[in-house]
């Protein structure tokens, strides 16, 4: 009976938490439109952060058990992982041009205004991103079975959302791509968590990241991006594109792994 109960109690759980977000995204769509998207896009987190606020509040928690107060050393861990995001990225692009023979370029006129603009712009998505997928339900998972099983499931609806996507169901390379880089993204930002027991970590380092793809290192000279690449290679096969798809994603492992160690030793 004791049993039974407790099933019930995690279930009721799960499905209040899964409808609060349901509505919650909903509601923001509603909201987040004309004014308040271009200069406040900022309404999904905000009611995320009540309703994860609430569901800790009835077990008589706080937001403290995924990080979130205004401790500066939780704060800092933001900017921290903005620098871990970008600069993983800037290396991982630095070492595909090596491996390829591409050329690294530094652009000549940068439009820092977007490029500074574009960090407040990508921050709501990412945000949200990690509030459902490495937030209150992950944790909870993770409670009530293991860090294994909550990384695989929450490794694959996180991959899922990228995937079943219109554009990318119409390209085989890009469901290759997203189907192997996603759930080494999550072991990332997942990792991050769990080391720094803050979600400003992962918040940072996929803001970082996002940002990288865009405004960092792209293969446009248009002064949107601070590196270009020219000679920029394609892939004639698919052997040789998988290959580069898992030295990729091995660096990005690679980058995971060195966070884990890191905090073993060292708290943040």
């Amino acid at each position: 009976m004791k049993l039974t109960n407790r099933k019930f109690s995690t279930l009721k759980t799960y499905g209040l938490a899964i409808l609060l977000f349901g509505c919650t995204l909903f509601l923001s769509v509603l909201l987040n439109k004309g004014i308040i998207k271009q200069y406040f896009p900022f309404t999904a987190i905000i009611l995320l952060t009540i309703v994860t606020w609430f569901l800790y509040k009835r077990e008589q928690q706080s937001l403290n058990s995924i990080g979130l107060n205004l401790k500066l050393k939780n704060l800092a861990l933001l900017p921290l992982g903005l620098l871990i995001g970008s600069i993983a990225f800037l290396i991982a692009k630095y070492l595909r041009a090596l491996y390829l023979d591409e050329t690294f370029n530094v652009s000549l006129e940068i439009n820092y205004n977007n490029i500074l603009y574009a960090l407040y712009a990508i921050l709501p998505t990412v945000a949200v991103e990690e509030f459902l997928f490495r937030g209150y339900l992950f944790k909870k998972t993770i409670e009530i079975s293991s860090v294994t099983r909550a990384n695989i499931i929450f490794s694959i609806l996180f991959m899922l959302i990228h995937v079943l996507d219109e554009n990318v169901l119409k390209n085989p390379g890009a469901i290759i791509l997203l189907t192997i880089s996603i759930p080494v993204g999550h072991l990332l930002f997942a990792t991050a968590l769990l080391k720094s027991k803050s979600l400003f970590l992962p918040i940072g380092i996929h803001l970082g990241n996002n940002w990288a793809t865009r405004h960092l290192v792209t293969t446009n000279n248009d002064g949107e991006s601070i590196f270009y690449v020219t000679n920029n290679v394609g892939f004639n096969t698919w052997s040789s594109f998988i290959l580069f798809v898992l030295l990729w994603n091995s660096f990005f492992l690679l980058v995971t792994y060195v966070i884990w160690k890191w905090n073993s030793k060292k708290s943040f």
